[in-house]
């Protein structure tokens, strides 16, 4: 072996882990000797040349101090900044004998590598569970003999320089050091974050107290204050009403103080307002003592007495889905809170909670995030296992949806429903998907309530100053099953044998209180008695209790009102002046002179001009544009997202266009006018089922805005299906929540497959009830444009689902000319025949056929008719389905009384409006007493797929229906 070679063996342990740390103290040596410590000083000046030039080799031809300068920091932050490869080749290599200053180094290297294995693993062997039933051995990283160290070494004093706040230590201090901050009841999980500022600010914050808060007298009792509340509350209604469902929060009730926290030390950093996200487990509790909703309220529902006030609108919901807000006061601190009512679909609502946090900081012009902030409230088996955890997570951290960061709890049951863990999930937590976020998880005993609000304090101020999630993983259990009335032990006998003989959290924790003097029992028994009587007399109070108006248009929503009669027409005022179009339409083709706009979009916009310059000829973009463009002007916020909504699926929107040399954005709609609204245009990654729900979350708290969600094809909705199931269809009438959301579903049969035909109109149809929401399928640009601006200019808000068009786009005969849009124009729900209005067909009394239909196929068979020659078939539009307008078509039959009905459609008959309308077209013609009692069906024949991947068979399916419609009668 060369010389050279092995000064490279015997000084191997300054490479692979080590090497940023000897990086760092050979350049400072380098460039100041004293400013390193004595034994490294004394080690580098030891080195001859020939070492040093190894030195050097070892870490680059170029490495010198003056090349190589690197960032100053602590001794512990350039540890844990260090590669995590394995060195048991460091522990093995020989030291140069008698070499007392390379024992110090190889000590304190080894230290080191000992320490960061404590960091990235002490979690593993933490104390977490209060059953004691979780397995785990400890981790050969984490034997100090992994690294060389044998136990005659343990108490030989090791160079730390600040590490763990030890200038010096021996193997067994730091042991007992490491084991107290990463071991005890609480794991981090922290070495995962890509950020050195945020590892190191949690590192600091957790080692320099050994990872507890030392709390007062009165803080501990507070603590205890919250748990006798938590703990009383189940327990008086489990005694009060046994075996009924409540999903009790028996076994987490640490939860309670931990919140708590979170609102305290929150408001100390300028936190204004929270917005709560929860499913079921805990809610009543949570409801009642961090909400501040009456018990009497609670147990008024529990009696049966409902939850809706005595107007009786709406059918309510069952008691542990429903929302409510407050207003709880820290320290002088006013804190907002909402829980935003929820399904038992578990984490359908974290979107919905982003969406109404990202509206509320809109309105509070909180560009730093710190005033509004979501809390979620998870369940372990939900956490893991529900794709729209993820797809929430995924869309944190994008300019369209960014909040500064949400507070995750997850109430970890270590069980979901019947399923144990190691059914539920692949990985050893229910919180490895806040991985891919490179978010913190602070894992920790839920009956150890201190350390419970220790690490709350840390997530609360993590969140506050990195405007980041953070995961609080509460390891706690289930005391009575998935509900009251279940019987556990079926399933899991032994898990249910050890939580039998588990004291409560509350016990633990007074027992603990008590053994220390820091209450008496006096004390202990005056705060127990003086709850017990507050629920007594709740109770007693409840058969009085009358539900208030559960704060239903209240706030922001003061000034709008409930919505009179379905039939009616409530257009609203959405027509403007042509003087007002034409300066809108200056705006929106208004490029900057510098501007490398594509040839293509330049002939867009010259087309657009022109349409504004004529008054004819408007597309369906540009009526868009134009609504969009009318309602920033006056003061309306416009929002919409969806996938490649900027540009438009068809290429037909250019919302957004980009200069060609630079890509820097050109938005014609944010530049209307000086003190317009705020309009603002999201390509949102591919997810449907998160990103609706945000949508759908701003439009509960921001009433004012259009809010508006495109699906790049309409059956992509059916990503969101429980978004709509749940909130949009029902939202109003089970909670009292009002929403204007409204959705762009492209839809239209052009021959090019099943997938994106149909956007699924029959679903959306089939939930129509109840004035829940407005379901349009427009066919003029004009139609659409005064469909938008009716959202905003009228004084109620209902959703707006809209079948929006694909071929229609650039259809010749798919134009609006100005008078469509002025203000003697509105909203029609039936829409006249072209060909009428034109005198191109018989008199009334000759009409021999009425067809009614709805949205694309209108030009189909309007095109049709002109082949055929036909002039005694009259072609009427539905251009509203839900609310179905009963007087208007009742009114517009009566002109043809000898004319029988067929209802035309492309869908395939199962599918579309036929199976809705059927009956309700009966209705009129048998309220006509018509020559036509029932109307005919022409359209496709039933189906299981949406549509032939033919191109040849489509053409031929759609000739025969247009054919069938204007020419047959069959039978029904």
């Amino acid at each position: 072996m060369s010389a050279t070679s092995s000064k490279k063996s015997n000084m191997s342990f300054l490479t692979g882990i080590n090497s940023e740390y000897i990086h760092h103290l050979f350049t400072q040596y380098s460039r100041s000797p004293d400013t390193v410590d004595p034994s490294w000083r004394e080690f580098f000046d030891s080195l001859n040349a020939d070492e040093l030039s190894v030195l050097r080799e070892m870490h680059g031809a170029s490495w010198t101090p003056d090349e190589n300068r690197m960032e100053s920091r602590s001794f512990g932050a350039s540890a844990q900044a260090a590669s995590a490869q394995t060195s048991a080749a460091v522990s093995t290599t020989p030291l140069p004998a008698s070499d007392n200053v390379h024992q110090s180094v190889r000590d304190s290297i080894r230290a080191l590598m000992l320490i960061r294995a404590y960091r990235v693993r002490g979690h593993l062997v933490a104390d977490l569970d209060p059953l004691n039933l979780r397995a785990h051995e400890l981790h050969p990283e984490l034997d100090p003999g992994h690294y060389g160290f044998a136990p005659s070494d343990y108490d030989r004093p090791i160079y730390l320089d600040g590490v763990l706040g030890m200038q010096q230590g021996t193997v067994r201090q730091i042991l007992t050091a490491l084991k107290a901050i990463y071991c005890d009841k609480i794991g981090m999980e922290f070495m995962h974050l890509a950020d050195p500022e945020e590892k190191a600010w949690l590192q600091e914050r957790i080692e320099a107290p050994r990872n507890k808060t030392d709390f007062t007298v009165n803080g501990r009792k507070a603590i205890l204050e919250r748990l006798i509340a938590s703990e009383g509350f189940e327990s008086y209604l489990h005694k009060k009403y046994t075996g009924t469902k409540r999903f009790g929060l028996d076994g987490g009730e640490a939860l309670i103080p931990c919140i708590e926290q979170i609102m305290k030390r929150g408001g100390q950093m300028g936190l204004k307002e929270i917005v709560i996200g929860m499913a079921h487990r805990g809610r009543l509790n949570v409801l009642a003592n961090v909400m501040g909703k009456p018990f009497s309220a609670i147990f008024a529902e529990f009696q049966g007495m409902g939850n809706i006030p005595d107007d009786g609108y709406g059918s309510g919901d069952v008691k542990y889905h429903l929302g409510t807000s407050s207003d709880r006061d820290f320290d002088g601190n006013s804190i907002h809170l909402s829980l935003t009512a929820n399904p038992s679909h578990l984490e359908a609502v974290n979107p919905v909670v982003i969406g109404k946090v990202r509206a509320k900081q809109v309105q509070r012009d909180d560009r730093d995030s710190v005033e509004v902030m979501p809390l979620l409230l998870h369940g372990d088996a939900a956490f893991a296992g529900q794709g729209v955890v993820a797809e929430t997570l995924m869309i944190s951290e994008l300019p369209g949806y960014r909040v500064g960061g949400t507070i995750h709890i997850i109430i970890n049951n270590q069980i979901g429903f019947t399923t144990m863990p190691k059914y539920g999930r692949s990985g050893p937590y229910s919180t490895d998907m806040a991985k891919m976020l490179a978010a913190p998880i602070l894992h920790v005993n839920g009956d150890d309530p201190e350390a419970v609000v220790h690490v709350a304090r840390i997530a609360t101020e993590f969140r506050q100053t990195f405007k980041k999630d953070v995961v609080i993983d509460m390891f706690c259990y289930r005391r009575h099953g998935h509900n009251e009335g279940d019987e556990p032990s079926f399933t899991q006998p032994q898990m249910y044998s050890s939580i039998k003989d588990h004291k409560t959290t509350k016990t633990i924790y007074q027992e603990k209180l008590l053994a220390e003097n820091v209450v008496t029992e006096d004390e202990l028994n005056s705060m127990i008695e003086g709850f017990n009587t507050e629920l007594q007399e709740a109770f007693d109070s409840a058969n009085s209790y009358k539900p208030n108006s559960s704060e239903f248009l209240e706030g922001v929503w003061s000034g709008l009102e409930m919505a009179d009669k379905e039939d009616s027409a409530r257009r609203g005022e959405t027509g403007l002046s042509e003087k007002e179009i034409k300066a809108l339409g200056e705006a929106l083709t208004d490029i900057p002179e510098n501007f490398a706009i594509h040839p293509k979009l330049q002939r867009f916009i010259d087309s657009r001009k022109e349409m504004f310059e004529t008054g004819q000829g408007f597309d369906w973009a540009t009526g868009e544009a134009l609504a969009f463009a009318s309602l920033v002007k006056e003061g309306h916020p416009v929002r919409l997202s969806g996938q490649d909504c900027g540009r438009g699926t068809f290429s037909q929107r250019h919302a957004i266009m980009y200069d060609q040399k630079t890509e820097e954005k050109c938005i014609p709609l944010c530049n209307i006018s000086k003190d317009q609204a705020k309009f603002e245009v999201h390509d949102s990654p591919l997810s449907e089922f998160a990103v609706m729900g945000f949508e759908y979350g701003y439009s509960l708290a921001e009433p004012n805005a259009l809010v508006c969600w495109e699906a790049q094809f309409g059956d992509f909705a059916n990503g969101a299906q429980v978004m709509i199931d749940q909130f949009l269809s029902a939202g109003e009438t089970k909670w009292l929540r009002m929403s204007g959301l409204t959705l762009l579903l492209p839809h239209g049969y052009e021959g090019q497959g099943p997938e994106h035909s149909s956007a699924r109109f029959e679903r959306f149809l089939q939930m129509s009830a109840e004035d829940n929401w407005q379901v349009v399928n427009c066919t003029t640009p004009a139609s659409y444009f005064h469909a938008l601006r009716r959202q905003i200019h009228r004084n109620f808000r209902k959703p707006l689902v809209i079948m929006t068009p694909k071929s229609l786009l650039r259809h010749k005969l798919c134009v609006s000319d100005i008078s469509m849009l002025n203000q003697t124009s509105t909203f029609h729900r039936i829409l006249w025949d072209k060909a009428d209005v034109e005198n191109q067909l018989a008199k009334p009394k000759d009409i021999k056929r009425v067809i009614l239909c709805t949205g694309k196929v209108y030009y189909d068979l309007y095109q049709k008719r002109e082949e055929m020659g036909i002039n005694d078939v009259m072609i009427l539009r539905l251009e509203q389905i839900y609310p179905f307008p009963h007087k208007a078509l009742l009114a517009e039959l009566k002109k043809y009384p000898n004319a029988d009905v067929v209802w035309c459609q492309e869908e395939p008959e199962n599918m579309g409006a036929w199976f809705f309308v059927d009956r309700k077209i009966e209705k009129v013609l048998q309220e006509l007493k018509s020559k036509s009692q029932w109307p005919q069906y022409a359209g496709r024949d039933e189906a299981a797929s949406p549509a032939t991947g033919s191109l040849k068979r489509h053409n031929a399916e759609q000739a025969k229906l247009t054919e069938a419609a204007l020419t047959v009668s069959k039978k029904r």
